[in-house]
């Protein structure tokens, strides 16, 4: 019988937070089981084509690279022609069932940038820096026009990370700070909505506007300050129950956390995406090949990045981006994406031995 190619520690480490979240969920959804049952439809789905990609040989994967990161492009550039409008952006594709391509684009990069980084010698040459930044900028800018800046940044740090983990030098990393600092002020006035500027403005003083780009994070810290150490116990915070807490099941959810299950809940939740991303990260040291090591440490910092951006966001350490909490937000696309990204992991780690050194 053909054996079934399952990390059990990642999978147990998934569906235990997996668990955690319809609970935390259940909450912040207002106690709906409708809402519910459609999520739980997505997540069976979800974890569906986590196991089906686990299957899947990581030398298949990096056959088919080039063309899974072309196929993504070609969804971005049809997002902006004929793509559906929703909250004043244009982000989605229609086909019976919305999706975001961009999601899709955080696994077609950094399996294009490994795809082009194995076979070469490394650290990578100045020639080959070059072709990679081209290849992250491209998807990038189609996300930026749609727009959707923290969905931007992320596919440019799932990138920058490919290089880095590929052994770039320090001198390439500081000038590209040093470029990305000059660069903020065209950024600033060339690329990012008005929305997107009070938003960066908000962070440092959310009073000037409490009723407006303010409202989000003074609620999302009222919330997780009222809980305190323990929480106020499950369905029983105020700000989440009594909808004070705006996008309480997707990007602000982590405020549900902290206001029902306290610091210590919040803590709990960190620990246990911190067992992921170590989990992520041996498995990326065990890989065997160039391609398989890029591409496990990839998906494990994006992972962090996920995690880091929407904790920081809810706290207010960070401007608010709509970056979902991985694996307890409410969604469809997002949760695909990290399951298979979870299922490419699986299959890295259970198939190293057939894969040459």
């Amino acid at each position: 019988m053909r054996r079934l190619h399952i990390d059990p520690v990642l999978l147990a480490l998934v569906f235990a937070t997996l668990l955690v979240g319809g609970v935390i969920l259940y909450s912040a959804s207002g106690a709906s089981s409708g809402f519910m049952y459609g999520q739980s439809l997505k997540i069976l789905l979800a974890l569906s084509i986590m196991l089906l990609v686990a299957q899947i040989n990581p030398a298949w994967m990096r056959r088919g690279s080039p063309w899974l990161y072309a196929a993504g492009l070609a969804m971005l550039v049809f997002v902006l022609v004929g793509g559906v409008v929703g909250g004043g952006a244009q982000r989605w594709i229609d086909i019976g069932f919305r999706f975001q391509p961009s999601e899709i684009m955080k696994l077609a990069l950094p399996a294009m940038l490994a795809w082009l980084l194995h076979s070469r010698s490394l650290p990578p040459s100045p020639l080959l820096i070059v072709a990679t930044l081209i290849l992250i900028a491209m998807p990038m800018m189609l996300v930026l026009l749609q727009p959707d800046l923290g969905t931007a940044i992320l596919i440019g740090l799932t990138g920058a990370t490919i290089v880095f983990l590929a052994g770039l030098g320090l001198v390439y990393i500081f000038s590209a700070v040093a470029i990305a600092g000059a660069a903020l002020p065209a950024l600033w006035f060339f690329v990012m909505h008005d929305y997107q500027k009070r938003r960066v403005l908000t962070l440092f003083d959310p009073e000037k506007d409490p009723l407006g780009a303010g409202y989000h994070i003074i609620q999302s810290k009222i919330a997780i300050g009222s809980g305190g150490v323990f929480g106020k116990g499950w369905l029983s915070g105020s700000q989440g129950q009594l909808e004070f807490l705006p996008e309480r099941s997707t990007d602000f959810i982590f405020a549900v956390i902290g206001e029902e299950f306290g610091l210590f809940g919040a803590i709990s939740i960190l620990l246990l995406y911190l067992a992921i991303v170590g989990r992520g990260f041996y498995i990326a040291a065990s890989a065997q090949d160039t391609f398989s090591r890029l591409l496990a440490g990839s998906i494990s910092f994006t992972f962090f990045f996920y995690v880091f951006v929407n904790s920081a966001m809810v706290t207010g350490l960070i401007p608010v981006v709509g970056v979902p909490l991985p694996l307890i937000s409410a969604g469809g696309t997002s949760l695909v994406t990290l399951m298979a990204g979870f299922g490419i992991l699986m299959s890295i780690h259970t198939h190293r031995r057939l894969l040459p050194r």
